[in-house]
């Protein structure tokens, strides 16, 4: 009897196996029958992820004939047929939006087969996560703008204006500004425009260095210094590397080989390699021709543009003729240096650290560097290395120094330097700050907040000086440490108990609750302590250089502890093979003002759907 039910059993099974079969595949034949309703693909490949390329292709193909007649903004470029390039575009929406088509296995791997399909009447929704990051990327452009960081305004609406080319509705998509609708179609080059209008330059001074010149430049937005402005310019061969220019501050290298009349710039408004951060817009940007703007390309004297700046000038040119001697003058060069550093702001209780800086900024100019160990604590040497090594480090240009008393620290702030990279040809502004002990040594180094960063704390009348001396240190000291990779400071700084929580987008797929597909939201990934020093080493490893931009700076204290802070800060982090932008905050407890203890760290990609981020309250 046992053996009547087993083999009973066994038959059952085979019977509903015969008849699944079949089933499965007749809903097959009759999903692709229906014409009118879906449309199909079948792609086979050795992986399930090539033959999964080759059904979603057979899908573009037919939707390509099916809306190619609404991509009005595709031109047709050379050697290209206007399907062709109509087919390239929607190529870059398979592995982002075409996600929301139906897959069926019909064999897995090795050999494996697919069948794709997605109803007709969803070929609208296809395009709606586009949609929204082209509008999210134009308000971030607006944003940027308002804060005059003019880069990531450019960057932000350049990329805009290229997935909206890559939108079969281009020509209608809106959105409203102060008040009023507009299409963004004429309205971002409209803006890119006035952008590249409203920007002004001149030349502040020149310094002179072994074999060519500095120019330093001041660069305006409506007569306002910029927060950030990224460029190229004219070296009479080429066109230079990337120069990230800061608070106003930019540079120009030329050989002295030729009397130059006239500078020529190229304002970057592109950024092909911060746009690795998203695959989708990578790929957008490789298949559609980039926009030229004529605008973007100025020229402008190579004379200083004030009286002060002609003097400087003049001397500046004397002591080019000293230099360039290897008998006494060249001694009479440096004393005559020594005399313009000596205007730097020293009040009388800091001459000693007003001594040794004028010994420090002629040590990096000769790049005698040995000559200066004696300034320097053993810990703050080392990061003064880790500093010079971080890209070919320049002096920009003779500057005022002013000192601070901060507890029994001495702060000066700041020499203006600039440091470039052969990775990504990039050259980055920062200012550099100095700390000296009680035994005017200087004990560390660290690379200064914006202006209007550091205008942020310290406006804020509510704390004390030291207090906000205190929150501007630790964020200097933050940005610092990961841009010169100081790993055993940033392990330090953590709690073994903190709480790092990552952020990434991902997309939600239709249901009857959601019925608007694709769309995008922030999930979170929580870390410990290890776990993110773990990766963060990984990541040092693999990076030639590493900056940090701090913007849309919001501090609150605690409630719960005097000392204990939320920082909101808006991050844009560069890397020689990574970059994105995003918001960071830090829970902080700065009672112990050296041993500073970080116990929760946030970073999202984006703001919450209600325009929040990672706050105190969180926590």
């Amino acid at each position: 009897m046992t053996k009547l039910k087993a083999l009973t059993l066994v038959l059952a099974m085979l019977c509903l196996c015969i008849i699944a079969q079949p089933c499965g595949a007749q809903n097959i034949d009759a999903i692709r029958a229906d014409r009118k309703s879906y449309l199909t693909g079948t792609g086979s490949g050795e992986t399930l992820k090539s033959a999964d390329q080759a059904a979603l292709k057979e899908i573009i193909e037919q939707i390509s004939i099916q809306i190619e007649s609404s991509f009005e903004t595709i031109k047709t470029e050379s050697g290209k047929t206007f399907k062709e390039s109509v087919k390239e575009v929607l190529n870059t929406y398979s592995n982002a939006t075409l996600t929301n088509t139906e897959r069926i296995i019909l064999q897995d791997e090795p050999n494996a087969k697919v069948f794709r399909y997605i109803k007709r009447s969803e070929i609208a929704r296809i395009f709606e996560s586009r949609k929204n990051k082209i509008l999210e990327l134009f308000h971030n452009g607006e944003a940027a703008l308002q804060g005059l960081q003019i880069a990531d305004a450019l960057r932000y609406f350049y990329w805009s204006q290229t997935l909206l080319r890559s939108h079969p509705e281009a020509s209608e998509i809106k959105t409203r500004i102060s008040g009023k609708e507009v299409l963004l179609i004429t309205w971002i080059p409209m803006q890119i425009n006035q952008i590249f209008s409203g920007m002004s330059f001149s030349v502040e001074a020149i310094e002179p260095n072994q074999g060519y010149s500095t120019y330093v430049l001041k660069i305006l937005y409506k007569n306002n210094p910029v927060q950030n402005f990224d460029y190229t310019y004219w070296s009479g061969r080429d066109w230079s590397n990337i120069v990230s220019s800061k608070d106003g501050l930019g540079i120009v290298e030329l050989p002295r080989t030729e009397d130059k009349k006239m500078i020529r710039l190229r304002a970057e408004y592109i950024f092909e390699g911060e746009a690795n951060i998203d695959p989708e817009l990578r790929n957008v940007l490789e298949k559609m021709s980039s926009v030229p703007y004529k605008n973007s390309y100025y020229t402008l004297s190579s004379l200083p543009s004030s009286r002060d700046t002609r003097i400087a000038e003049a001397k500046v040119h004397q002591d080019l003729a000293l230099q360039n001697k290897r008998d006494s003058t060249e001694n009479l060069a440096l004393a005559e240096k020594d005399h313009a550093d000596s205007s730097m702001h020293i009040l009388p209780k800091y001459k000693a650290d007003g001594e040794a800086m004028n010994s420090l900024v002629r040590a990096i100019r000769q790049k005698d560097f040995d000559s200066v160990r004696n300034l320097f604590t053993e810990d703050g040497f080392s990061i003064f290395q880790q500093l010079l090594k971080y890209g070919n480090a320049q002096i920009i240009k003779t500057f005022e120094l002013k000192y601070y008393q901060y507890g029994e620290y001495v702060i000066c702030r700041s020499i203006p330097m600039y440091f470039s990279f052969k990775t990504n040809n990039r050259t980055f502004m920062e200012d550099v700050v100095f700390y000296f002990d009680s035994q005017h040594k200087i004990c560390n180094l660290t690379f200064g907040l914006s202006n209007r960063a550091l205008e942020d704390i310290a406006s804020n009348n509510s704390w004390s000086e030291a207090n906000r001396v205190l929150l501007i240190s630790f964020l200097e000291n933050y940005k610092s440490a990961f841009a010169l990779k100081r790993f055993d400071y940033i392990s330090k700084i953590f709690s073994d108990d903190a709480l790092i929580i990552t952020g990434w987008m991902t997309k939600i797929n239709s249901s009857d609750q959601s019925p608007y597909v694709n769309n995008m939201n922030v999930r979170y990934n929580r870390q410990s302590k290890s776990e993110y020093l773990k990766k963060l080493k990984y990541s040092f490893d693999s990076k030639e250089y590493i900056n940090i931009r701090f913007a849309e700076n919001k501090v609150r204290r605690s409630g719960k502890g005097n000392d204990i802070y939320g920082i909101q800060i808006k991050q844009d982090y560069f890397s020689s093979n990574y970059g994105d932008s995003g918001y960071l905050f830090l829970l902080v407890d700065l009672s112990d003002t050296l041993k500073p203890q970080i116990h929760v760290r946030t970073w999202q990609p984006a703001k919450n759907a209600d325009g929040s981020i990672y706050g105190l309250a969180d926590f």
